[in-house]
C-alpha cells in the first residue's frame, strides 16, 4: 500500500482521496488500511489528503489483529500459519487494519484488541472453539478501540469496530457468532460491564465502523444489531443516499454483486442518544449526479465497495443546552 501511495498512480488511492476531500469529515475512521510499525503508509496517505485540501494533524493507527499468528490450526485444514489461522484474517501481520484521522486532538485510547473471545459474558466462543483455540483466540477480528477525541472542550468517545464477515465458515457458523459477539462487546459495556476493571465508556459517544450485518438481509445473526439499533443509550440516524436508492435501498452502504449477497447496510455510526444529529448520509451519488465520478471505476466501486457514511453531530449534552 505504501508503494502504491508513493507512486501516485494507483486509481484506488486517487478515488479514496477524492471521496474524503469531497466529504471533508472532521473525524474519519478508515477501514482496510494496512498497518506498519512506524506509520509510514498512513503518513503518506495523510500527505496525499493534505494536497487535496483535507488536513488531518491528529492520527491514530494501532496494530490490528489481521495476520497475527496464533500458533493454532483455527480453520481445521491441517496446516499452521495460514491466513485463517491468524487472530484476524490476513496474509501478513498488519493486514487490513484501521486508522483514525482527526482535525481535533486525540486523547486517551483504550485498546481492547487483545481481549480474549472466551471472556465475553454470555459469549459464543465455547460453542465453536476447541480448548486449544479458546486459550488464544481474540474476540476482535480487526481491532477494538475506545478513543477519546477532544472537541471544543467536550470529549467524544468513539467505540470502533470492524466485525468479521458472518460467512466463509461452516455449519457451526463460527464467523457469524464472532461477528455478533464483536458488537455485543460494546453493548455489554453500555450496560455497565467492563473488560478490565476500568469504568465503561460514558456518553457522549458513538459506535462507529463496519458491523458486517444488515437489519433484514444477508447471513448475519441479527440479535446484536437489533439490540444496538434499539438500545436506549444509542440512536440510529439511518443515513441514506440517492445512489443506494437507485441501486436497491437508500440505506445500503455496500455495493456487492447481485443477487448474492446483493447490496447491504453494513457500515454504521450510532451516536449516543444525548447528541443532536443535524444531518446524516451515505456518500453514494446517483448515476446522473456530477459527483458520481468521484467514486471511481465504471461501477462506482473504484474507491471501495463500501461507501463513506457520515453523521453531523452537535457535541453538546442535552442537559447543558
Amino acid at each position: 500500500m505504501l508503494r502504491d501511495i508513493l507512486r501516485g498512480e494507483d486509481e484506488q488511492v486517487a478515488a479514496v482521496t477524492r471521496v474524503i476531500a469531497a466529504t471533508a469529515p472532521d473525524i474519519l475512521l478508515l477501514q482496510g488500511i494496512d498497518h506498519d510499525l512506524e506509520g509510514h503508509a498512513l503518513t503518506a496517505l495523510a500527505d496525499r489528503l493534505e494536497e487535496a485540501g483535507a488536513i488531518y494533524p491528529y492520527r491514530l493507527a494501532l496494530p490490528p489483529n489481521g495476520g497475527v499468528p496464533t500458533g493454532r490450526d483455527l480453520d481445521g485444514d491441517g496446516r499452521l500459519g495460514m491466513p485463517r489461522d491468524a487472530q484476524g484474517y490476513g496474509r501478513f501481520r498488519g493486514a487490513g487494519g484501521m486508522a483514525l484521522l482527526s482535525r481535533h486532538p486525540i486523547g486517551t485510547v483504550r485498546d481492547h484488541s487483545g481481549f480474549l473471545w472466551r471472556d465475553l459474558p454470555d459469549g459464543q466462543a465455547r460453542d465453536v472453539l476447541s480448548p486449544e483455540a479458546l486459550a488464544v483466540q481474540r474476540l476482535a477480528s480487526n481491532a477494538a478501540w475506545d478513543v477519546a477525541v477532544e472537541v471544543g472542550g467536550e470529549t467524544l468517545r468513539l467505540l470502533t469496530i470492524h466485525a468479521t464477515p458472518p460467512v466463509f465458515d461452516g455449519p457451526e457458523d463460527r464467523n457469524g457468532r464472532r461477528n455478533a459477539d464483536e458488537l455485543w462487546f460494546w453493548l455489554r459495556q453500555l450496560d455497565g460491564w467492563t473488560p478490565d476493571g476500568v469504568p465503561p465508556p460514558q456518553p457522549p459517544l458513538a459506535i462507529i465502523g463496519v458491523l458486517n450485518a444488515d437489519p433484514v438481509a444477508g447471513e448475519a445473526r441479527r440479535a446484536a444489531l437489533t439490540a444496538a439499533l434499539s438500545h436506549p443509550l444509542l440512536q440510529d440516524p439511518v443515513p441514506q443516499s440517492a445512489g443506494g436508492a437507485e441501486d436497491d435501498d437508500s440505506t445500503d452502504t455496500a455495493d456487492w454483486r447481485d443477487p448474492d449477497p446483493g447490496n447491504l447496510r453494513v457500515d454504521y455510526i450510532l451516536p449516543s442518544a444525548d447528541l443532536d444529529v443535524t444531518d446524516a448520509g451515505v456518500f453514494w451519488p446517483a448515476r446522473d449526479d456530477p459527483d458520481r465520478p468521484l467514486l471511481g471505476g465504471s461501477d462506482g466501486n473504484g474507491a471501495s465497495r463500501h461507501r463513506l457514511v457520515w453523521v453531523d453531530l452537535v457535541l453538546e449534552r442535552a442537559e447543558e443546552r
